[in-house]
């Protein structure tokens, strides 16, 4: 069989990363990049030694040679640039979050599943071999049934009034800023290592920088106005911190907090599960660590060994232990688990890997940052996570 080939579109902080993962595969070809205009593709294709490029991503989902298109293109155009791909009948890998709107998200879902081509969104914590430990430790019924799942994901590069990002542009970002940006990890992680449902939040938004300097020059991921003369004052409208009180399906209650203005915490994901017979704690800034706790003995750290790690979890210890891995390590496992369920998605669509979150995945975490939007809108009342519509998720 001929390599899959891989077109991007977008290659700001995450792009390259998608490059980087699909070059260790080593079954991938990474053939084309579309730039927000023909000078900027051309500059970074060139960089990341990609042969062709695209002033326009119409362009490249009309390209007969791109098998699979990846989306790390802004919030904005995740829509548009899915629902082009799939018109031409590519396989779509997306980061999240999915779309601005549940209703969009919902739209993909059914377009995807119409044109019966592969969907993915790249919550790519999944990829981390303790987390895998951790879930088929819960489900398994290890620590027993759980009742609290609660923790944070803490950042700083939105501190000061001087950072900016294009993920602070009006209409370029969606509703929520940090509760889709870092929030939507969390609760899909919550959800994927618990092997419960969020059905209810409670949700307390707050703007802790309401004025930004917005550099004159276009600004990427991570940016700050410093000290230009011609920066511009902006009122900012949406999240940089948010606490959520959470009820899952089996009655177990859950707390959340999200913050992208917490000094000291670059990317500090944190996630535990408390249950009737021990607890499991995972920190993404620690990740070779998977903390266990117990009542009436010590409490215990797994440290990241394929030799003690479950038959379930060890395809994703990649070295031997004591060799640290790390985020990218992790993005590249959920890209090998993306690529093996592409190469047998025509034989095969109901096996998936349990690192592939699809579009309905996706799409339930949009339901649930949505809810959270309505629960402040609504002063901090309780609200429910609307899933009448939307199907049920991949539980492989």
């Amino acid at each position: 069989m001929r390599p899959l080939r891989a077109g991007l579109v977008g290659a700001g902080f995450i792009g390259p990363w998608h490059v980087d993962a699909l070059r260790r595969l080593g079954t991938v070809e990474v053939v084309a990049l579309a730039g927000s205009d023909d000078a900027r593709a051309r500059e970074r294709a060139r960089e990341l030694a990609i042969p062709r490029a695209y002033g326009d991503w119409r362009a490249l989902v009309a390209d007969p040679g791109v098998d699979v298109v990846h989306i790390a293109a802004p919030n904005h155009l995740h829509h548009a640039v899915a629902l082009g791909a799939i018109a031409h009948g590519k396989h779509v890998i997306c980061d999240k979050p999915l779309a601005d709107t549940v209703e969009q998200a919902r739209e993909l879902l059914a377009a995807a599943r119409a044109a019966g081509v592969f969907h993915a969104v790249t919550f790519n914590y999944r990829g981390n071999p303790l987390v895998q430990q951790a879930r088929v430790a819960i489900a398994a019924g290890r620590i027993g049934a759980p009742h609290l799942v609660h923790g944070h994901y803490l950042q700083d590069w939105l501190l000061r009034e001087d950072d900016w990002s294009w993920r602070l542009e009006p209409g370029q970002g969606g509703a929520a800023l940090a509760l889709a940006d870092i929030g939507s990890h969390w609760c899909d992680l919550a959800e994927h290592v618990s092997g419960l449902r969020i059905v209810q939040v409670l949700a307390d938004p707050a703007t802790v920088v309401p004025r930004r300097r917005k550099p004159a020059r276009a600004a990427g991921t991570f940016a700050a106005a410093g000290n230009e003369e011609d920066a511009q004052w902006v009122e900012m409208a949406r999240e940089d911190l948010a606490t959520v009180l959470l009820r899952f399906d089996n009655g177990a209650r859950g707390a959340l907090t999200v913050g992208q203005v917490c000094a000291g915490h670059k990317n500090d994901l944190a996630l535990e599960v408390c249950a009737a017979a021990g607890s499991m704690k995972w920190r993404q800034e620690a990740q070779n660590e998977l903390w266990i706790g117990h009542r009436d003995r010590a409490n215990e750290v797994l440290q990241k060994d394929p030799a003690l790690l479950s038959p379930e979890a060890r395809p994703y210890a990649r070295l031997p232990g004591g060799h640290q891995e790390a985020w990218s390590d992790a993005f590249c496992n959920l890209m090998r688990d993306l690529y093996a369920a592409i190469a047998r998605w025509d034989e095969d669509r109901g096996g998936l890997p349990p690192t592939v979150a699809t579009f309905e995945d996706a799409l339930r975490v949009q339901c649930v940052v949505e809810a959270m939007l309505a629960s402040a809108a609504g002063g901090g009342a309780w609200t429910r996570v609307d899933v009448a519509a939307q199907p049920e998720r991949n539980t492989a």
